[in-house]
C-alpha cells in the first residue's frame, strides 16, 4: 500500500474532521485570473460544503464568472499531526431568501450556539436579505491524516 493510500481519510473520518474544524479556505478565480483565497465559516449538508456571504462579495462575482473553486480545511502544527481535506468543486449560488435564512440559522447554531430568540432571528432575517448561499458540488476530494504514518 502506498503512503498516499495509508494517510487517506475514510468518508467517516472526513465527515468527523469537517465537523470538528471551523474554517474553510475558499479559493476561486479573481477578475484578473489570479487565485482569490478567503477564510469562511461553513456547514456540511449531505456531504456538501455550504457557506453564506454578501451578495456583492468578490467570491460571488468570481464563482458566477467561473464556478470552479477549491476548498481547503487543514489542521496540525507538526508534520506528524497534519490533517486536511481538499475539495475541487463547482459552486452554485443560491439566492432564495428562505434557503439563505435557513442556512444562516444553521451557521448560527454552529458558530454562535445559544444565540436564539426574537432578536437573533430578526438579525438573521436582516442579514439573509443581503446574502446568498453558496453550495459546493464536490468533483474531487483529497484527504490526508499524517497521524496514520
Amino acid at each position: 500500500m502506498s503512503v498516499r493510500e495509508r494517510i487517506k481519510m475514510t468518508e467517516a473520518e472526513q465527515a468527523a474532521f469537517l465537523d470538528e474544524e471551523k474554517t474553510v479556505i475558499v479559493t476561486s478565480f479573481g477578475p484578473r485570473g489570479w487565485p482569490h483565497s478567503m477564510p469562511m465559516w461553513f456547514v456540511v449538508r449531505a456531504g456538501e460544503v455550504w457557506m453564506w456571504t454578501y451578495r456583492t462579495s468578490q467570491k460571488v462575482k468570481n464563482v458566477e464568472r467561473d464556478p470552479r473553486a477549491t476548498l481547503l480545511v487543514e489542521a496540525g502544527e507538526a508534520y506528524a499531526q497534519l490533517r486536511g481535506v481538499m475539495v475541487e468543486a463547482e459552486a452554485e449560488v443560491v439566492e432564495d431568501y428562505d434557503a439563505v435564512l435557513d442556512l444562516g440559522r444553521e451557521l448560527g447554531g454552529r458558530y454562535a450556539p445559544g444565540a436564539e430568540g426574537p432578536e437573533a432571528e430578526a438579525a438573521l432575517a436582516h442579514q439573509a436579505g443581503k446574502r446568498v448561499a453558496i453550495r459546493f458540488h464536490a468533483r474531487r476530494v483529497v484527504s490526508w491524516d499524517h497521524r496514520k504514518l
